[in-house]
């Protein structure tokens, strides 16, 4: 288990030592048992050292009387309050979700294992488990998959990235699609079609315009771009990238 992957070492850090630890082990490999309080500070660290604290978890794991598991699941990062208030203000948001989404993840998981376990002569306990396991994991794959894909909130994707109702929305379409696909595979059930790209603040895009870009440029009319279309395509908007004709190193 997880001693075994750190070579069977087992060290004992009060709570400041373990801040210090946490900024040399960035690459990750090791695992910490802590107290509540000194969980959600360690927790609160690793993340914005890893960029955001908007993708992590905390968990709180014990054990009752009877040796089943106790856990509890929350964001790390507690109460967004800043954003919050914006939301309500009206103001555009670009929360990250995927901390809360985990958490929401787990507890599902959790719940429906221990309903489960007390019942394990309920079939329809046993079905309920296995569809909430189903749909948790695909939920997961879809919305880490939409970060993958560079279609993140701005936390994550810089200043282009997705606003909260975007992002939502964009994981919503996937989670449909991938469920879809398990019910039918060859084809779409309602609710999978992607939502409209929506852009930035400031982009207002002229899409007729770009479509007689596109046609200027789909030489043979196959409604797609090839390598070289692409490039005469560069070549025509003056941002080819060219080769260093004079020998020299360029200077950054």
């Amino acid at each position: 288990g997880l001693l075994e992957r750190c070579d069977g070492e087992l060290q004992h850090l009060i709570s400041d030592a373990a801040t210090m630890q946490l900024i040399r082990w960035t690459d990750g490999g090791f695992g910490m048992a802590a107290h509540n309080y000194d969980g959600d500070m360690l927790t609160d660290q690793i993340a914005q050292v890893h960029r955001s604290p908007g993708f992590i978890t905390s968990n709180l794991v014990g054990k009752a009387d009877d040796g089943r598991l106790i856990k509890e699941f929350e964001a790390s990062h507690g109460t967004v309050t800043d954003l919050w208030l914006a939301h309500l203000a009206g103001k555009e948001t670009s929360l990250n979700p995927l901390g809360l989404v985990e958490a929401m993840i787990g507890a599902m998981q959790h719940a429906a294992a221990l309903d489960a376990e007390t019942n394990p002569d309920d079939s329809a306990k046993q079905d309920v488990k296995d569809k909430v396991f189903n749909y948790t994991t695909t939920l997961r794959t879809a919305i880490h998959n939409t970060f993958r894909y560079g279609q993140g909130t701005r936390d994550m994707a810089g200043p282009t990235g997705y606003t909260t109702e975007q992002f939502i929305d964009k994981v919503a379409w996937r989670t449909h699609r991938y469920l879809a696909a398990q019910v039918d595979p060859e084809g779409e059930l309602p609710g999978t079609f992607e939502p409209p790209q929506r852009f930035s603040p400031g982009y207002e895009v002229d899409h007729e315009a770009i479509e007689k870009l596109f046609q200027k440029y789909d030489i043979d009319g196959n409604g797609k771009i090839d390598f070289d279309e692409f490039t005469k395509m560069l070549v025509g908007m003056g941002v080819v990238p060219l080769m260093n004709q004079d020998g020299k190193e360029p200077d950054v």
